[in-house]
């Protein structure tokens, strides 16, 4: 019997929900290559979770879960092709394709890969390559999307019928890019992976922890396929550094800062597989903006506490950073390194040169008010903690700013 086999009706939906994270993107894939369809080959796939779903409650879960919703997805598949006249003979031979009955389980992820790069190709806006990636790859409900970039349901479908729409119109392949054009399609998918972590980085709940873990699993996918880029071991080694404080980063639902977490709650085995990526990054000798942010995060990992941190080699490492990234964000991190060395005031005026470019983020207005306060001017502080607040979607964030205003009261 599968270990995976459990009685009860919530217990099957917890196995189908591991299955479907960990199988929903390579039976898409599959498909995909069989067919060539992508949108069908996802249909097909949503139909099967739907119909195991309802089956899984009332009989158990099979023995062979991952093998019952390939083989349940390929006949979604067939049903779908039959129902297109003008491709029923495809579907007769799909039909008795001796394949057909051979459960799909544990086969490489490089069949997902492919698929990944289509969903993060160029001629997407990122938001659709953000979606796509997550509904097609990782099997991330619509409505779970929506919920975790605070759009409503409706617009995020609509975002993703028209990501669909585009890859069938333009006729974009689901390959990987050849070797001259590797890296710079292997940037889009590592930044779309990165988007995906932040999107759960500062939500408490479950489906904030789910989408930051997918988004984990989706780095080691990359970086165990494509085991000679460093910069997708360095995103790996980043995500990995950041999630070992997931236990410390929140009190219930509140935010805590990371100086005022305790890193005795952080996971040390998760800081330890960091360092090894990080180190398998290095050793390929082709530096760049993930490594260097890993590093970073590998930095605040090493300290014991808040006061022991290397401030001096975190600012080094910003100024090597600027030079693969200088967006105004990255400058922005870069002075807040700045007041831990030279003070509030120099930061400070670091941050001002930002204001045009960032006038709408609410985190400059949130740094702004700490080196304000910092510096005694408590008016000045509680005005940009006030506009950093109304900037800011994320309820943990809402909650820190409203007790830095009334602790300021």
């Amino acid at each position: 019997m599968c270990p995976e086999l459990v009685e009860g009706p919530a217990a099957g939906d917890a196995v189908l929900a591991r299955i479907v994270r960990r199988e929903y993107g390579l039976i898409v894939a599959q498909l995909h290559r069989r067919l060539g369809d992508f949108d069908l080959a996802e249909e097909a796939v949503q139909e099967a979770t739907a119909i195991a779903l309802r089956t899984w409650r009332r009989d158990g879960v099979p023995a062979n879960p991952a093998g019952w919703l390939a083989l349940t997805a390929r006949r979604r598949a067939i049903d779908l092709l039959r129902r297109r006249t003008r491709e029923l003979q495809f579907a007769d031979e799909l039909a008795v394709d001796p394949t057909v009955s051979a459960p799909v389980v544990d086969r490489p992820g490089d069949e997902r890969l492919p698929m990944l790069f289509g969903c993060c190709h160029p001629a997407l806006t990122v938001e659709a390559r953000l979606a796509l990636t997550l509904r097609a790859v990782v099997g991330v409900s619509t409505p779970q999307i929506a919920s975790a970039f605070l759009v409503p349901e409706a617009t995020m479908a609509q975002r993703l019928v028209r990501a669909k729409r585009k890859i069938t119109q333009a006729g974009i392949p689901f390959v990987i890019p050849d070797h001259d054009q590797l890296g710079s399609r292997l940037d889009d998918v590592l930044t779309v992976i990165y988007l995906a972590y932040n999107a759960g980085y500062l939500d408490p709940s479950p489906a904030g922890r789910e989408l930051s873990d997918d988004a984990v699993w989706l780095a080691e996918l990359v970086s165990r396929a494509l085991p000679q880029q460093a910069e997708a071991w360095g995103l790996l080694s980043l995500l990995t550094f950041l999630s070992s404080r997931t236990p410390a980063r929140f009190d219930g639902d509140r935010l805590v800062l990371l100086e005022d977490q305790d890193r005795t709650r952080w996971d040390g085995v998760a800081i330890s597989r960091a360092d090894g990526y990080l180190s398998t990054a290095a050793g390929l000798r082709r530096p760049g903006r993930f490594q260097l942010q890993a590093a970073l995060a590998g930095c605040h990992a090493s300290a014991g506490t808040w006061a022991e941190t290397d401030w001096l080699q975190i600012l080094t490492l910003y100024d090597m950073l600027l030079r693969y990234d200088s967006s105004p964000v990255i400058r922005l991190n870069q002075a807040i390194a700045l007041s831990h060395v030279r003070g509030p005031a120099v930061a400070l005026a670091a941050v001002g040169e930002m204001a045009d470019r960032l006038a709408d983020y609410h985190l400059l207005h949130a740094t702004r008010a700490r080196l304000l306060a910092q510096l005694g001017d408590a008016v000045g502080a509680r005005t940009a903690n006030e506009r950093a607040l109304d900037l800011t979607s994320n309820p943990a964030e809402q909650e820190l700013l409203r007790s830095r205003l009334a602790d300021s009261s």
